[in-house]
């Protein structure tokens, strides 16, 4: 059997060891702060796994607000790790407020790491209203789900068509994607759904 190369990326060797010692920094600093043993060791991966999440909410199309703040606050943690071990700081005698700061950290990355989780995406309304009501001969129209299973309001689809035919009329061409999300305003899943219908 023939075996296969192993290719290293230079930019992730690089990452594995900044990591590395960001890792290290703030394990010695909840160290010298009084947290010993295992606990010692679970701050990092906090700080770490928190990054983690914010860096995955920026990433995933919804609301960013709340991932560039959770982001800058685990990142401010860990810089804060890094330069408080790089001797400005006798780590035989820490002070009480960084003490403070230390033993306060589970309970600010658990809220983070709770929010980044469950906070839904960002939701959009119908743009327009739904049109006349169905008489009793007719049935009420059903929401239209699709293969990545996301349910979508007739009078989005209604109104995605107008959007994809204007767009059609002024370019000659038929609507991206893209551009659909960027008209309607939705998340990106969303638009990939309604681009479907369309």
């Amino acid at each position: 059997m023939r075996a296969l190369p192993v290719r290293l990326d230079a930019v992730l060797v690089q990452a594995v060891i900044a990591a590395a010692l960001s890792f290290a920094h703030l394990h010695d600093l909840a160290s010298a702060a009084g947290q010993d043993g295992w606990k010692a060791w679970a701050y990092p991966v906090s700080v770490d796994l928190l990054l983690v999440a914010a860096w995955r909410r920026l990433r995933s199309g919804g609301a960013k607000a709340a991932g560039w703040c959770w982001f800058l606050v685990a990142l401010t943690a860990s810089l804060g790790a890094n330069v408080a071990t790089a001797g400005l700081l006798d780590l035989g005698a820490v002070p009480a407020w960084l003490r403070i700061l230390v033993a306060g950290w589970p309970a600010v990355a658990f809220l983070g790491g709770t929010l980044l989780a469950h906070t839904a995406h960002e939701t959009t309304d119908a743009p327009e209203a739904a049109g006349p009501e169905p008489t009793a001969m007719e049935p009420a129209p059903q929401p239209v789900t699709v293969r990545p299973a996301v349910p979508i309001p007739v009078a989005l689809v209604t109104h995605a068509r107008k959007v994809a035919d204007e767009h059609r009329a002024r370019t000659g061409t038929p609507i991206d994607t893209p551009t659909l999300r960027a008209r309607l305003g939705v998340p990106a899943p969303l638009a990939e759904a309604i681009a479907a219908q369309l």
